[in-house]
């Protein structure tokens, strides 16, 4: 389906369409747009069903963007969806967040709920509640960080780190698993294809003990515009308490680095004191607190 034209929103199924008109703007600020990046980066690598069976949607805003006047031609905004999961917006005015509050809304669409920079998913979230029938709750508060100066603890734990391999696949499904039933939550795709999806280039390194069993794991997102995401950071509950996250995370970190990459992200529970007060010790620094609220009927 070709682009459907709508007042400073236009919707888009295509994926190449949405690369090739939003990519300037996304680019302009990868941080803020982590997100969107990354989830574009794995449809083009892993095709347009890789986080459920429904067709994703695509969106870009055209042109005035509520706080800086008219700007034809310009992307002033962006949104994806991947159903059944929630839609991932770009920071917004609250008059583009409400605009686009009622094009879904006119278009008969149910998204399940909203993650964006916090003040962009507030308002959305009380434009939605007030144009149709649904309660908009918190389900997730988070904080980005940015690695400033990489500061690796000391001293490490014993051992070291590698690059997990297809010999690695049923563990990283199982801790997959793990991880995201720890959150209460189920993953953005199946185990197996994450794994998959990660090996592939990669995406996951472990650190091991001395004897050489794997302790801890922490994922990356590939290279795109510039930054890499770090994600997810996972220790077995028996293991904790013994710096492997951080010392995991650490490598990924100086490996990204190394690899090029200009920002090294990662985002946090912000109610998890633990891990924000190990992030920050590595070098990460915050930017923008996120915040995802579920919609239910």
């Amino acid at each position: 389906m070709a682009s459907t034209p709508c007042p400073g929103w236009q919707l888009i199924s295509d994926l190449d369409e949405f690369h090739s008109r939003a990519a300037a703007f996304l680019h302009s600020a990868p941080a803020l747009h982590t997100a969107l990046l990354s989830v574009t980066d794995v449809l083009r690598t892993r095709g347009l069903h890789v986080y459920g069976e429904e067709d994703p949607l695509f969106g870009i805003r055209i042109g005035d963007d509520g706080a800086r006047g008219p700007r034809e031609a310009t992307v002033t905004g962006a949104f994806l969806w991947t159903p059944p999961h929630f839609l991932a917006l770009s920071p917004l005015s609250d008059a583009a967040a409400d605009e686009l509050a009622g094009v879904l809304a006119d278009a008969g669409l149910q998204p399940g709920g909203v993650g964006a920079e916090s003040t962009t998913a507030a308002d959305f979230a009380a434009a939605w509640q007030r144009r149709t029938d649904a309660t908009a709750a918190v389900s997730y508060p988070q904080r980005l960080y940015r690695l400033g100066t990489l500061t690796p603890p000391e001293p490490a734990p014993a051992g070291g780190a590698r690059v997990a391999t297809d010999a690695d696949r049923a563990l990283l499904v199982r801790w997959h698993g793990e991880f995201h039933e720890a959150l209460g939550e189920k993953g953005a795709m199946g185990a197996g294809e994450w794994a998959d999806a990660r090996i592939a280039y990669g995406g996951v390194t472990l650190w091991e003990a001395p004897d050489g069993t794997p302790v801890a794991m922490a994922g990356n997102t590939r290279r795109v515009a510039g930054q890499v995401r770090i994600a997810p950071v996972y220790t077995p509950v028996r293991l904790r308490g013994r710096g492997y996250a951080g010392a995991v995370t650490a490598e990924v970190s100086r490996a990204a680095l190394a690899a090029g990459a200009d920002e090294v992200l990662l985002f946090t529970d912000v109610g998890n004191p633990t891990s924000n007060e190990l992030y920050q010790r590595l070098g990460f620094r915050p930017v923008r607190d996120f915040t995802q609220y579920s919609f239910t009927r």
